[in-house]
């Protein structure tokens, strides 16, 4: 599991798992294949902003599950769509 950030806030979260060509938008961990969440629009979308940041949510996490594609791969479309 990979946790980061994204400028943007919310907004810079969602349109980063929205420019993601190879990574997947699912939730599950654990996969062969490499996955990626925003968890304030999505899997905690329904707590407040104040409970999601007690539960340690920020509104530009991301959170990645890495899978078995070719490391290059992977980068190349963590890349493209940060440039997004």
């Amino acid at each position: 599991m990979v946790i980061f950030g994204v400028k943007g806030g919310i907004q810079g979260g969602s349109e980063f798992i929205n420019n993601l060509k190879l990574i997947s938008h699912l939730a599950n961990v654990g996969d062969a294949k490499t996955l990626a969440i925003h968890p304030a629009s999505t899997t905690h979308s329904q707590l407040s902003e104040e409970d999601q940041a007690s539960g340690g949510i920020t509104p530009d996490m991301v959170r990645l599950s890495i899978g078995i594609e070719d490391i290059e791969d992977i980068i190349n479309d963590i890349d493209q769509a940060l440039k997004g």
